[in-house]
């Protein structure tokens, strides 16, 4: 008996996910990706010798991937090594004064009580009930939903959920609603942060936001072999149930007949026929019609001033001095304000960054010898990659400006050329194209910014969409959820073909 084929663009998280799950179920799956490497935004970069995890590196909300593999009769753990971290990051402000967050609740009160006294203690116990009934709020109507809808997350409770409403804090900026709790402005500015996981201002995104401090409180865990391993899992599990993945083969077209996706012509000519297609690529290559005409009605483009934050980063390999590392370390500039305000307003690198580094060597217990070790060095920057060139100048400056402030808080990092990778927006606008470079989509500015991300389902009947820039929003396990929603969409009409004709006969299903 002939399988439904299905066609999936590109092989990063989502569309692995997608592939894992619809291959496990008996589906032909082909995976296309034009890279010559997997992962998408979850890339390694090679300098000389070391593989630096170079694009997400916090690993949370383990219990998605574990349910995936359990769906397919698997035991996750059986495929990914995790290693609990016991200090989720550390932050500083200055060269003496830090902050750890860890994963033990009252180890972190403790820190906090110590670093600003027993009133803002306080006002991180009321932080953290909050902003675990935020999330566990949204958990079912919103973050499994395969579609955004501020009326589905109303009815999923009728009018209890119309009372609910007030406490995801829609309507509250994250910057404001975080002065409820901390009047020390460190800490409202090390909570505000967690707005940035979604490529968005703290004083800009809606409190509802607040809910990733919750995700980190429930464990941040380490992979061995690096973020990439999770990638390969995910690669070598679809591939066990006979998916294939064929990498540096290009995308030109989604190919649609008689209204509905059926596969995909590659830049070389060749066709793939399909029953059904994911695409696992922004939405606003999709929009932009780098996919074809037919498929530009499957999403709607993002405006330039709605696009989420891009990054400038470092891949270094170097031996560091100073500075008390652990895995995940955060160096704040002085004037948090005035950073979002040359991102957003003024489209310009900061002139004083927030510095993300991330020691890959470091893990809990691991001693670490003197001698260089691998670092992601990363800044917040505007996604204006595809108008602006980031010349040699620009770039070393940038880099003396975020060096200077990692070594202003006593963190010395020697920049060798020949050891260091430098990405700049203009690089992840030719990675990802039509996107500026930027890495979260749309970013999550106003309380109906959540709501205009597009869901898997799309006005082409066949063609869905996954992705860091669809729903429920970016990062790893939420491009996850957005593969794993994809596929069980897709299963679900698969086995419905009058839901396709009605969807045809209907123009389709909303994407606004």
């Amino acid at each position: 008996m002939p399988r439904d084929r299905v066609a999936i663009v590109g092989a990063g998280v989502a569309g692995l996910v997608s592939a894992f799950a619809l291959a496990a179920r008996g589906l032909d799956v082909t995976v296309v990706e034009r890279s010559t490497s997997l992962g998408g935004k979850m890339r390694q970069v090679a300098v000389g010798p070391s593989l630096i995890d170079s694009g997400p590196t916090v690993f949370t909300m383990r219990w998605v991937f574990e349910e995936l593999f359990a769906a397919a009769g698997q035991n996750f753990a059986d495929h990914v090594c995790l290693r609990p971290l016991e200090v989720l990051a550390r932050h500083a402000w200055d060269e003496h004064t830090r902050l750890d967050l860890f994963a033990e609740d009252e180890r972190t009160v403790e820190a906090i009580g110590d670093f600003a006294g027993a009133t803002e203690a306080d006002g991180y116990r009321a932080f953290c009930r909050d902003t675990k009934r935020i999330y566990d709020i949204l958990e079912k109507p919103f973050l499994r939903a395969s579609q955004p809808s501020m009326g589905g997350l109303i009815g999923a409770d009728g009018f209890r959920g119309l009372i609910r409403l007030p406490q995801i804090r829609p309507f509250s900026s994250m910057w404001s609603a975080l002065g409820q709790y901390f009047s020390d402005p460190r800490l409202r500015q090390l909570f505000g942060r967690y707005a940035t996981y979604c490529g968005s201002s703290p004083f800009l995104a809606p409190a509802t936001l607040m809910l990733v401090a919750h995700v980190e409180r429930e464990g941040v865990w380490s992979i061995d072999g690096g973020m990439h391993a999770l990638a390969r899992a995910l690669a070598d599990g679809a591939k066990s149930f006979g998916a294939t993945i064929r990498y540096g083969q290009e995308v030109s077209e989604v190919l649609v007949s008689c209204g509905r996706a059926g596969g995909v012509r590659l830049a070389s000519g060749e066709r793939i026929a399909a029953d059904a297609v994911i695409m696992n690529a922004d939405v606003g290559a999709v929009a932009n019609g780098l996919f074809g005409i037919p498929a530009r009605r499957a999403a709607a483009a993002i405006p330039r001033r709605a696009r989420s934050l891009s990054a400038m980063t470092w891949s270094v390999v170097a031996t560091p001095a100073g500075f008390p590392l652990r895995r995940h370390n955060v160096f704040f500039s002085g004037d948090y304000a005035a950073e979002f305000d040359d991102i957003f307003a003024r489209d310009r690198l900061p002139r004083e960054p927030t510095v993300y580094v991330c020691a890959q060597d470091r893990d809990e217990g691991q001693a670490i010898a003197n001698g260089p070790e691998k670092f992601l060095v990363l800044i917040n920057a505007p996604a204006n990659g595809d108008r602006h060139a980031y010349d040699t100048a620009e770039v070393e400056q940038c880099a003396q400006r975020t060096f200077g402030v990692l070594k202003r808080r006593g963190l010395q990092i020697q920049r060798q050329p020949d050891a260091m990778q430098v990405t700049t927006p203009a690089d992840f606008n030719r990675m990802f194209p039509a996107t500026g470079g930027a890495l979260y989509g749309r970013s999550s500015h106003g309380w109906t910014a959540s709501f205009q991300r597009p869901g898997v389902r799309t006005k082409i009947p066949g063609l869905y969409l996954a992705g860091g820039s669809t729903h429920p929003g970016p990062g790893v396990p939420m491009a996850a959820l957005a593969g794993r929603s994809a596929a069980a969409s897709l299963l679900a009409d698969l086995t419905s073909p009058k839901s396709f004709r009605q969807m045809a006969m209907r123009g389709g299903m909303s994407t606004r």
